[in-house]
């Protein structure tokens, strides 16, 4: 297997609670109990369960106040699978990927990172990419704008996002829709999972995002559900899921 990412060594322990979103007790294979920072602020839904198998990452570094850092889950008895729970890394990994040209953007000859857009120029997108780029057009060189968020919510075999009412995660979806036709906007998800084949909104936790999410697609928005299979030694791509909208 080709791994885009290499975890450093990673220790297992047991979940035993989450708490205060940033805070997660786990008691390692010594029996020690020791608390992990948790990446992840949102819910969690389906995949923050005590008891369940965990992997963590130890820092040496003097001015960190916690030592550890929870970086998967594992979950589902009848098909085991690990789930990552380290947010601070979908960016890095989709950094990695486009450097490799692993996903239908066409060509580009730079990739920028936290650009400034928007009516105000308070946000930033995640990536641009410079260069004759996703166009479906016979248009010149396009500028490329892409978002990326990481999901771990599932139905079945469907991943779906977000997991909760998310205004920010419509402010983007309305400043992406804002850059199109003049350029391309790309959604991308993170599926950060390696059991789902298909991708969906999540119209149960924000059917207003899922409104965003359809009405921008019917005016170009691309959206790559990209999956990712998540082990103790490292993350591998494995290809698009099926688009349900």
């Amino acid at each position: 297997m080709t791994f885009l990412y290499h975890y450093p060594t990673l220790y297992p322990g047991v979940l035993l609670k989450r708490y205060k979103r940033f805070f997660a007790d786990v008691q390692l294979e010594s029996g020690e109990v020791v608390t992990a920072h948790c990446p992840n602020t949102g819910p969690m839904t389906g995949i923050c369960q005590p008891g369940s198998t965990v992997q963590v990452s130890y820092s040496d570094n003097p001015k960190r106040s916690l030592k550890y850092t929870w970086e998967m889950i594992l979950v589902n008895d009848n098909e085991p699978t690990w789930v990552g729970v380290n947010t601070s890394l979908p960016n890095r990994i989709i950094k990695l990927a486009l450097e490799q040209n692993l996903f239908p953007l066409g060509s580009y000859n730079k990739i920028r990172f936290e650009v400034p857009y928007g009516t105000d120029k308070k946000s930033r997108v995640d990536f641009v990419l410079d260069g004759d780029c996703a166009s479906r057009s016979t248009r010149g060189d396009r500028t490329t704008y892409i978002e990326v968020k990481s999901t771990t919510w599932v139905n079945g075999r469907t991943a779906l996002f977000p997991d909760t009412e998310t205004t920010r995660g419509q402010k983007h979806l309305r400043e992406l829709t804002a850059l199109i036709p003049a350029n391309d906007a790309v959604m991308l998800y993170f599926i950060n999972r390696g059991d789902c084949t298909a991708f969906a909104p999540g119209d149960g936790a924000d059917p207003i995002y899922g409104q965003l999410l359809r009405a921008a697609i019917a005016l170009g928005l691309i959206v790559l559900p990209c999956r990712f299979e998540i082990t103790p030694e490292g993350i591998s791509y494995l290809g698009l899921a099926e688009l349900r909208v």
